[in-house]
């Protein structure tokens, strides 16, 4: 805050944990404007929906509970001109939220004081203008006082917008002094020692003498910190924090976190990013089909014990429909159970009509129930979209959907709409963030939460993991903005797209495991019992829902 009213700084980087005080950061520089040095402000959240939360939810009770500002900005519900849910006028000035999605919204008015949220989930570009930070500064040159603030949990490496920023900053590191030594340092994760200890016993470790912190001689330590710049001032200044300052947050509980996460690279992805406030390094993004392959297992049956749910995909090509089943258990965890081809022309009913016969039959389960496919989608992405939405329209009761792919990272499923000429619900899909969510599952190599299971059998050939191992990522500068795209490296890529899909259809059904799972478990018969004698009539019994409507 000292930095943003600082003239010798024209941009704040704030790359940083989640959790520490980022909005009220924002927030407050929002009032300091208001109040102090009344001026236009732009404020950009990766969507408009943001926006319009952060207006609702963060802005408007600091204007209500504020006295300085509650005299300054109208009232919401007031009948004053120049004041809506986006845009709140004050003597001397605005302030415009919007989404960084919205190039009309980034390009509409200058602003002196540009405040940006959360920019690593910003798109590429906001719609053809280019890239919505680029833009957001461009509406600030007219200020020889301009401020340009950019915020946001860091995402993966060399792709990271906030990480980048960072890196031109002076790069500032909070410094706290050991309460054994006094040497000062910043809190790193290397430091966090529970060697021989319960985990719920974990001690901070000096890097100089040594020396174990409590937890309260660290709380006191962070009290008595000093940002300290480790590169040149050039009129950038930098700031970087973990969770490891943070007051809400003790060892044990980020050791906990932690613990949990390592086994899974989604997991320890998101713990990396959230809790020490860095980017993810990815390595090795084309995995190993042969040690995919290599790990196939026998089922008990067509589908193993710890599947309690059924999803299919089908992806239509010009000569054949590809369609996967998959099965799902708690966490996720992924059991491929069969894969078929059906050859033929998919603009003649003959084709659709053997999907449609291979969708609605039932898969034996482990304990003997058998299963049917409880929800499915087929991508109507290609050359025949009509054929899709009329195949799709009479199964909605029985959730079968259509959906479109796009490339780009956000939202892996977002909200259906109906804007088609056969009024069906059609979901469209993120499919570069759910490319990501696979990419992570299948380096998965212990069973549990996100692990992939193969059966041995004579579908899941060894073209079969070529195929789903056969796009990789590689970072590429998109309008001036590095970013991760994927790329095939075979021409056949249908099981990857399908396990994409059946990811999807998982999302779209939202399950709860914990109850199907119980449904499936052998249950002990209890022995038959005389009834008790009684007079009242007792009431028919309630007829049992069907397996579909009861997920």
């Amino acid at each position: 805050m000292d930095a943003v009213c600082d003239p010798a700084v024209e941009t704040v980087v704030v790359m940083s944990s989640a959790q520490v005080g980022k909005t009220e950061f924002l927030l407050n520089v929002i009032g300091y404007f208001v109040d102090q040095e009344p001026a236009p402000i732009l404020l950009t959240q990766p969507t408009l929906e943001m926006a319009q939360a952060f207006s609702k939810d963060r802005l408007a009770p600091m204007v209500r509970d504020t006295p300085t500002l509650k005299g300054r900005v109208a009232d919401p519900k007031s009948k004053k001109t120049g004041n809506t849910l986006l845009h709140k006028t004050f003597p001397g000035g605005h302030i415009t939220m919007a989404g960084a999605n919205s190039p009309a919204s980034l390009a509409s008015r200058p602003v002196r004081a540009y405040l940006a949220d959360e920019i690593d989930r910003y798109p590429v570009s906001a719609g053809t203008e280019g890239d919505p930070v680029s833009l957001g500064r461009k509406r600030t040159q007219t200020f020889w006082n301009r401020c340009v603030l950019l915020t946001s949990t860091p995402t993966i490496k060399g792709v990271s917008r906030i990480e980048a920023e960072y890196e031109l900053s002076d790069k500032r590191r909070f410094y706290v002094p050991c309460p054994h030594c006094q040497h000062f340092q910043p809190l790193i994760w290397a430091q966090v020692n529970w060697e021989g200890r319960d985990p719920l016993e974990a001690m901070y470790c000096c890097e100089e003498c040594g020396g174990l912190w409590s937890e309260i001689e660290r709380k006191n330590a962070v009290k008595r910190g000093e940002w300290r710049a480790t590169e040149d001032f050039n009129g950038r200044a930098g700031f970087h924090l973990n969770e490891l300052y943070s007051p809400w947050s003790t060892l044990a509980g980020i050791v906990t976190a932690f613990l949990e996460a390592k086994g899974n690279p989604e997991t320890l992805q998101t713990w990396t990013n959230t809790v020490l406030g860095e980017t993810w390094e990815v390595t090795g993004d084309v995995v190993d089909r042969g040690q995919l392959y290599g790990r196939r297992e026998y089922y008990a049956a067509a589908v193993p014990a710890a599947a309690v749910v059924l999803t299919a995909a089908a992806d239509v090509q010009d000569d054949r429909i590809e369609v996967g089943v998959e099965g799902w258990g708690v966490g996720e965890e992924n059991f491929k159970v069969d894969y078929r081809v059906f050859y033929g022309d998919p603009a003649q009913p003959e084709l659709w009509r053997r999907l449609r016969e291979y969708l609605d039959q039932r898969f034996l389960h482990e304990s003997g129930n058998e299963l049917p496919i409880a929800c499915a989608v087929v991508d109507s992405g290609g050359h025949y979209t009509e054929q899709v939405y009329k195949f799709v329209k009479p199964l909605e009761a029985r959730r079968v959907y259509a959906i479109r792919g796009r490339g780009q990272d956000g939202t892996f499923v977002n909200r259906p709409t109906r804007n088609n000429n056969q009024n069906v619900p059609l979901f469209t899909l993120g499919v570069d963030t759910g490319k990501e969510v696979l990419s992570a599952r299948l380096r998965i190599t212990e069973p549990g939460p996100g692990y992939q299971h193969f059966p041995v059998n004579d579908t899941f050939t060894e073209e079969y993991f070529a195929q789903l191992t056969a796009e990789t990522c590689v970072t590429e500068k998109v309008r001036g903005v590095a970013r991760r795209v994927w790329k095939k490296i075979r021409p056949r890529n249908e099981a990857w797209d399908i396990a994409v899909y059946n990811l999807a259809a998982l999302y779209i059904l939202n399950p709860s495991f914990a109850h199907l799972k119980a449904r499936l478990e052998p249950r002990e018969i209890p022995p038959v019992q005389d009834p008790p004698r009684t007079t009242q009539r007792r009431r028919p019994a309630k007829s049992r829902k069907t397996w579909a409507t009861d997920i």
